[in-house]
């Protein structure tokens, strides 16, 4: 292998079609398996540039992958595209002013993260060519990460079977290689059915599906005492049976979110909950249906690739911001609380600092506080070796899923640190698959863990993914 890598040139060559393509994708916010505007910007680029594409990827209609290079190993590079709802924002102001009334948004920089992948895919797909090395690059379109789990149904579905290792990246404050925790996340929907009636005249007549939903909230409350510590529950109506409070609610569905640090410890607590609905209904004379939404897995550590993505991060170092990216983001910062900028810094156990953009690497898991989410990518780790790199693109302190967070998605700054992003997943990518050993230390680890604690999918074999015709997410 050269000394100088040729993986910055390579970007290099790139860099302004994705910056491009991250800008349409934020112009175009789409809700999970509704992506299909952005996924189609993806395929038409990853056309362009002369991948091997394959859509609808595990029969779901907004996931693709793109394929480039001839046998060796297989190096998955993980985009997203999805946007949220309720976070639509002009980009380039340092106040809420919202594009669309009510609008999505692209609050969690997920155009920023499918159009680094892309780059990053590219710049690999030119080094295998350049050089003649046998592998192969995978881009990897994955929908519906907010709250959809398309790469758990992806995993399930095999969609990874034949990967060697996995890279991904998400946009935020400080750079960083990603903690390996998350936890794994299952969304069931209860729907309770009863009898309507007369809720003055014929109150005895009716069974109150409102009434089981309320009854198992109190259940789920009093379990909350006796769960592991790590875990979670939070519940939304999705239907709480009407408007008119005379009539006795005949049907009502609650979402409930279930966590826990462990996948094992996640399962176990699901069906406790379903014996708490099965007890709402039984109180109530009423019947209840679960229906799994979706469902994702912790993450599973593994400490090869991690240090080996810190070993380049260190390399290449932190993002080159300017002295007018600063002035915008001290614009932000002073949007933020005082607690927003001291959670950030907390995760990377340090006080909270006057920079307002980090230029510089994070340390090595620093051993700060740990502020857990779901996500989907944790359904990959348990597939394959996969590292996760956090990447500067926004003010330290910006919290995810907020206006802010959309606000800056088309910034100069935000372009540099997707490059920067970009940058270290390819490098990464090109050290893979230069060096065996490496990879083999890797998916030795890998092994071993899942020796130790097996796979199962969270989501079951006849539970398919919810997803949208283009005629009904277009309209």
């Amino acid at each position: 292998m050269q000394n100088r890598s040729t993986i910055p040139d390579h970007i290099a060559r790139h860099q302004e079609d994705l910056k491009g393509l991250a800008d349409r994708v934020w112009a175009t916010p789409e809700l999970l398996y509704g992506e299909f505007r952005s996924c189609d910007a993806h395929v038409e680029m990853l056309e362009a540039k002369g991948f091997r594409v394959t859509r609808e990827l595990a029969g779901l209609p907004t996931a693709v992958m793109g394929e480039a290079g001839e046998g060796g190993p297989v190096i998955a590079i993980l985009g997203e595209y999805d946007a949220l709802p309720g976070l639509s924002q002009e980009a380039g102001l340092d106040y809420h002013s919202e594009v669309e009334g009510g609008g999505n948004g692209h609050g969690c920089g997920h155009n920023l993260l499918g159009s680094a992948s892309l780059l990053a895919a590219c710049a690999l797909k030119d080094w295998l060519a350049a050089t003649g090395t046998p592998g192969r690059v995978r881009y990897y379109g994955c929908p519906a990460e907010e709250g959809g789990a398309a790469k758990a149904f992806m995993v399930r579905d095999g969609a990874f079977d034949d990967v060697d290792a996995a890279v991904t990246w998400h946009p935020g404050g400080i750079t960083r290689v990603d903690d390996p925790l998350a936890l794994a996340n299952t969304r069931i929907d209860f729907t309770f059915t009863g009898r309507s009636s007369h809720a003055a005249a014929t109150p005895h007549l009716g069974r109150s599906a409102l009434d089981a939903v309320e009854l198992m909230s109190v259940g789920v409350n009093y379990l909350r005492e006796h769960m592991v510590q790590d875990a979670r529950i939070h519940y939304a109506y999705l239907d709480a049976g009407g408007r008119a409070p005379n009539v006795v609610q005949a049907k009502a569905t609650v979402r409930y979110s279930i966590r826990a640090l462990k996948l094992p410890e996640m399962l176990s607590l699901v069906e406790r909950v379903k014996k708490v609905a099965e007890g709402a209904a039984l109180m109530t004379e009423t019947k209840v249906e679960p229906k799994i939404f979706s469902a994702v897995s912790n993450h599973l550590e593994n400490l090869t690739l991690d240090k080996a993505m810190q070993a380049v991060l260190d390399e290449i170092g932190g993002v080159p911001f300017d002295d007018t990216d600063r002035v915008y983001a001290a614009q932000i910062r002073a949007t933020l609380s005082e607690n927003d900028i001291a959670a950030e810094f907390a995760v990377i156990n340090q006080a909270p600092g006057a920079e307002v953009l980090c230029d510089w690497v994070a340390p090595f898991r620093p051993g700060g506080e740990q502020m857990l989410g779901s996500t989907d990518v944790g359904d990959v780790t348990w597939k394959v070796p996969t590292t996760e790199v956090l990447v500067a693109t926004a003010a330290i302190g910006t919290p995810l899923h907020s206006w802010q967070m959309t606000a800056q998605g088309k910034s100069p700054g935000a372009h540099k640190g997707m490059i920067h992003a970009a940058t270290a997943m390819a490098r990464l990518g090109e050290k893979l698959i230069s060096d065996p050993a490496l990879l083999a230390e890797a998916k030795r680890e890998h092994a071993g863990r899942l020796a130790r604690s097996p796979f199962v999918s969270p989501i079951p074999p006849e539970v398919q993914a919810p997803i949208l015709t283009r005629e009904e997410a277009l309209g």
